[in-house]
């Protein structure tokens, strides 16, 4: 089920039409943070492609976001592993020849799971860096040609979690901080001839599959937010759409935080220190 609906085109910030003629290929598209962006998007003009592991999920996601428009075309291609490349590709070669052009890539799709680092087993490690970060690098490889004749964006859906110590977050914290600088080195590589790209970070968003796995079980987490409440799917679908709009045309590089603050005072990881730690890591139960 969808999000948003045609309010957010008739009572918000957006002029309708903005990306008319425009086409998004979305990795993670039928997850919820990546979904949002992808429905705003289309709201707004857009064509789109979501790709997932999951074919039903996949296809049923990119059914019920094609209807939230009229005349919008959204592909669901299901089956598609980040880690591969050639996987990707062949997603790329469908996109062009269903919809013509590739203008927005977002690269959205992570694993993400609790475990303190004597828990952490070498193997887990290895299969968040390899969805998180070695997937956007694919992405990015696999979109380039379409990318550079368009002279297009890319956008890399990051983390807050390496900007500071959290504890149970090693490994995604060490993905994410990947995913950052490879987005700042393909700002510089690739500026000059025209494209953009950039980052987002969510911070806590509620309703979401990690807000549910993370952090659903804290008690007044809220309060530990500068701005006193949790982001919305809606949060990061307007960021997204910024970036990508005209009027971001000279921003590119930079990782766009939209967490209300939260980062600043460390606020996801202080409930579970110290505590928890000192049970979890007198454990000889250590994982290789």
């Amino acid at each position: 089920m969808s999000t948003l609906d045609q309010s957010y085109v008739d009572n918000g910030s957006f002029k309708p039409d903005l990306f008319k003629g425009k086409v998004a290929f979305v990795t993670g598209g039928a997850g919820t943070i990546c979904r949002v962006q992808v429905e705003a998007l289309v709201l707004l003009g857009a064509n789109a492609v979501i790709l997932g592991r999951n074919v039903e999920k996949t296809e049923k996601a990119a059914a019920e976001i094609q209807q939230l428009r009229k005349g919008s075309k959204v592909l669901g291609l299901g089956g598609v592993d980040v880690r591969d490349v050639h996987s990707l590709k062949k997603a790329v070669d469908t996109t062009v020849s269903v919809l013509g052009r590739i203008d927005f890539v977002i690269a959205g799709a992570a694993g993400n799971f609790l475990s303190d680092f004597n828990h952490l087993s070498s193997n887990a490690f290895k299969s968040v860096v390899s969805i998180d970060l070695l997937g956007s690098f694919n992405t990015a490889k696999a979109t380039f040609e379409a990318v550079r004749k368009s002279k297009g964006a890319y956008l890399f859906v990051s983390a807050t979690l390496h900007y500071y110590g959290v504890p149970m977050q090693a490994h995604v914290g060490a993905a994410k901080a990947g995913v950052d600088a490879l987005s700042n080195a393909l700002a510089v590589e690739l500026g000059p001839i025209g494209i953009r790209s950039n980052c987002i970070a969510p911070g806590i968003i509620g309703g979401t599959e990690g807000f549910d796995r993370l952090a659903s079980g804290e008690a007044n987490l809220h309060e530990r937010i500068p701005l006193q409440r949790f982001g919305a799917t809606k949060d990061i679908a307007d960021a997204t759409v910024y970036l990508f709009s005209p009027a971001a045309s000279y921003v590119s590089g930079t990782i766009e935080v939209v967490d209300g603050a939260a980062w600043h005072l460390g606020a996801f990881g202080a409930s579970v220190y110290p505590k928890l730690l000192i049970q979890q890591n007198s454990s000889e139960d250590v994982k290789l």
